[in-house]
């Protein structure tokens, strides 16, 4: 039995490693799966950098939430011509993150501190240096958690916008012929809205990842058909599995 969906556009990159479970499920269900990022990320350049009137060398400590955030800052600090002393402390928010710093310094010869993911843990961690005087590199558009639970610890930190999000629009002979649509941040919905105007959503099946995202679909008029994570489907892939799983009894029974 053929699916209705044939034709599914996760926003997303690309997946590196041909063992992810998109291929799986393209494969065993199909369908047809495509890759492509409704959002994309952009440095600021030196000069709108410099009007937030901040200098990097008057920090002890850097505070990393990202591996966007480290490649930006590094970058960054590359065409100011900053040299960042060997005395710098770099807090990340995950150990996976910490690693990825060994891609733009000696790791072993640094001092490098992090936290178990959440935004709680790392201020644990930041709290025993409470003396330092910390600068935050963050997109245009970031969640606020992090810097409400230092601001309740009275830790010295500075936000310094470094990369913004923008929408990584559709050219004109470009064709947009997908039976479904998955989404990850507030942003996808927005730049999906900005590249068509006119969106019909008929039959075309809406899937979305977190309650932040789901709250965007609603709130776009739109109708959310797969959601994740859920206890039955904690991730993504699970969740669409499911959906198609279902699909397929449905038109079996049919």
């Amino acid at each position: 039995m053929a699916l209705n969906i044939k034709k599914v556009l996760v926003s997303q990159p690309k997946p590196a490693s041909e063992k992810s479970p998109y291929f799986d499920i393209a494969e065993k269900y199909g369908v047809e799966i495509d890759f492509r990022p409704f959002i994309k990320v952009e440095p600021l350049s030196s000069k709108e950098f410099r009007q937030q009137r901040i200098s990097i060398l008057d920090y002890s400590a850097v505070i990393f939430t990202a591996r966007t955030a480290i490649d930006h800052f590094f970058h960054l600090c590359e065409e100011l011509r900053v040299t960042i002393p060997e005395t710098m402390k770099y807090f990340c928010m995950t150990e996976a993150i910490a690693v990825y710093l060994q891609k733009y310094i000696v790791y072993r010869k640094r001092k490098i501190f992090y936290g178990q993911g959440k935004p709680e843990d790392l201020v644990t961690v930041i709290a025993k240096h409470a003396k330092e005087k910390y600068l935050i590199p963050v997109s245009d558009v970031h969640k606020e958690d992090l810097f409400s639970m230092l601001e309740v610890k009275k830790i010295n930190y500075t936000k310094a916008i470094m990369y913004r999000t923008v929408s990584n629009d559709f050219s004109k002979d470009e064709k947009f012929d997908y039976d479904m649509l998955v989404f990850f941040s507030p942003s996808g919905i927005s730049s999906l809205l900005k590249n068509f105007p006119n969106f019909k959503q008929d039959d075309i099946r809406i899937g979305c990842f977190g309650p932040t995202t789901a709250k965007a679909v609603k709130e776009a008029g739109l109708r959310l058909d797969v959601e994740a994570p859920t206890p039955e489907a904690p991730s993504m892939t699970a969740a669409l599995e499911l959906f198609l799983k279902k699909e397929l009894g449905d038109k079996k029974k049919g």
